[in-house]
Parts: C-alpha cells; sequence; structure tokens
C-alpha cells in the first residue's frame, strides 16, 4: 500500500492508495497545534491505523506547504509553527520505522497528474496551482523535481516583468506585498485572490472570483475587460515560464482552474510572448481536484 499525507496547516489527511494509485481508503484530522510531539503523533497513529487495516507497513509520503531543505534537513513550513525548522523526516522515519518522503504540496499535485493514465507519455508536466496563491511543480518522467535545496517550482515568487507593468499601467499599476517579504510576487496576481485584488484596485469594486466570473459569461463590459487583462497578465508571466522550461504538458489547478474560459484563451494569448520556434504546450485542467495532493504524496514511492 502507498499512503499519501496532505499536511495542512488545518487538517491532515491520509489516504491509502493501491500500486495502481486507487484510493483505497483515507480519514481526516485537525492539525495539532499545541506541540511538535502532538503533531507527529498524529501522523504516527494515522499511519498505524492504516497498517492495521490493510496488515502491512505502507510506504509514507508527504505533501507539505513548504519543503524539507535538503542540505540541513528541517522542514521549512512557515504555516504550521510546531512542526517549522524542525527534522521532520528523520523524526518520523524513526518513529515509524521506515524511509518517509516529502515534498512540496503543488509538487504532490503535479506528480500526480504525471501519473494518470492519459498524461504518463508526457515526459516533463509542468504543474500550475491557481488558487489561494500560485505554485507550480516540475514532474520529468515521473519523477519530482525539486532542485538543490527543495524549493523548485516555487514560481509564485517569480515577480512581474516589464511587459506585465507596462500592461497594468506604470502610474497606476497596483504594487503587492508578498508574504515572502518582497513585492509583486506572481503569487498575489495570479492567484484566485489575485485577481480579486486587481479587479478592486483597477475596477474599483469588491467582488468575489465568482460573481467576476459570472459577470464575464453575462457579457458585462467591465468585467469582459478585466478577464481580457488578466488572460494577457497570465499569458506574459506564463510565457515565461514556458520558455525557462519547455513543458510537454501543462496542468492547472486551484479554483481558477475552473474558469473554462482559460483554456481557449490562453492557448491563443500565448504565442505573442513566446520565442519563435516555441509550441504551446497541452494545456489540461486537473483531473483530480482536492485528493490530487494526497495522491501524489503516495506516488513519491513510484
Amino acid at each position: 500500500m502507498l499512503y499519501g499525507l496532505d499536511i495542512g496547516g488545518t487538517k491532515i489527511e491520509l489516504a491509502a492508495f493501491n500500486a495502481q494509485l486507487e484510493k483505497q481508503y483515507s480519514e481526516r484530522i485537525e492539525t495539532p497545534k499545541d506541540s511538535y510531539q502532538q503533531w507527529l503523533q498524529a501522523i504516527v497513529d494515522l499511519v498505524n491505523r492504516a497498517d492495521q487495516k490493510f496488515g502491512e507497513k505502507g510506504t509514507v509520503g508527504l505533501g507539505l506547504p513548504g519543503f524539507v531543505n535538503r542540505e540541513t534537513g528541517l522542514a521549512e513550513i512557515t504555516n504550521i509553527r510546531v512542526a517549522d525548522n524542525k527534522p521532520i523526516l528523520q523524526d518520523l522515519s524513526a518513529l515509524l520505522g521506515r524511509e518517509v518522503r516529502a515534498e512540496n504540496d503543488a509538487n504532490c499535485f503535479a506528480l500526480s497528474e504525471a501519473w494518470d493514465s492519459e498524461n504518463q507519455h508526457y515526459p516533463f508536466v509542468l504543474g500550475l496551482i491557481l488558487g489561494t496563491g500560485f505554485g507550480g511543480g516540475l514532474v520529468f518522467n515521473g519523477k519530482v523535481h525539486s532542485g538543490k535545496v527543495g524549493m523548485a517550482g516555487e514560481l509564485g515568487h517569480l515577480q512581474l516583468n516589464y511587459h506585465a507593468l507596462k500592461l497594468l499601467g506604470w502610474d497606476k499599476a497596483p504594487i503587492y506585498r508578498c508574504g515572502c517579504g518582497n513585492q509583486a510576487c506572481l503569487d498575489t496576481y495570479l492567484s484566485g485572490r489575485g485577481f480579486e485584488l486587481l479587479y478592486h484596485d483597477l475596477k474599483g469594486e469588491q467582488l468575489s472570483a465568482k460573481d467576476i466570473i459570472e459577470r464575464f459569461y453575462a457579457k458585462d463590459k467591465t468585467a469582459v475587460e478585466f478577464v481580457d487583462l488578466f488572460v494577457e497578465l497570465a499569458a506574459i508571466s506564463i510565457g515565461n515560464i514556458i520558455t525557462a522550461f519547455d513543458p510537454h504538458l501543462i496542468v492547472l489547478g486551484g479554483g481558477l482552474s475552473n474558469f473554462d474560459y482559460l483554456y481557449e484563451a490562453l492557448p491563443n494569448a500565448l504565442p505573442a510572448h513566446l520565442m519563435r520556434s516555441a509550441k504551446v504546450p497541452v494545456i489540461k485542467k486537473a483531473k483530480y481536484g482536492d485528493s490530487g495532493g494526497v495522491r501524489g504524496a503516495a506516488a513519491l514511492f513510484l
């Protein structure tokens, strides 16, 4: 059995999969916040219950809202304070008596999609999440590429370029401070939150992403103008990512990935921001939704 754990700030979910990545069982608990030992024990208890259910020691993969630094062995997960800056893999491996692997949750999302039967023939899959934030995951031949210290794919912390600032208007471009401490990170523009912030700051009205999209489909002039601008901003930014990595497939996840117009508009807008010989890769909507994190974490052992 392959166990995947989606480790969040409010909940921890364990799901068990067979070798074909078909879900057999899942359990969800609240994330302990009082102590590191309590947090470790909660994960150990989840795994032990799964072991008892299946009568074997399953593999254990973690999807984290951060990453484990490959050089120090310490977790960098600032929104789970009890586990931040702790040797979580070393400690969990000792408690469980087996290897434990971990990757950033966006990498797990991308890995889950790359292991779908329809996508396995693509050598390089790029996962992009347009949700609460904007992030990415890189999967080469079925394996996550996480880089020297484990932070590869942190595409949300690339920053707006010249063309994006020109599009937004030099004198009125909203410049947002990111949680990482820098300014103008893509995380604060291409996310669902950024979609709403931009609409408010450029169009002067506070609306949810859902309401903006509904107005767009109703052909409201202001919403149509805004969506056109957002698509161009996304094409400029994603075009740079395509130029850097040249993926075979891009899979979109997160709340904004359900805005179906993007799958029509982005392929039309991207060519203007690519090199002459570049081709727009296949762009798909994620298939596994909320299950992608646990499924990808389980796939760390495939």
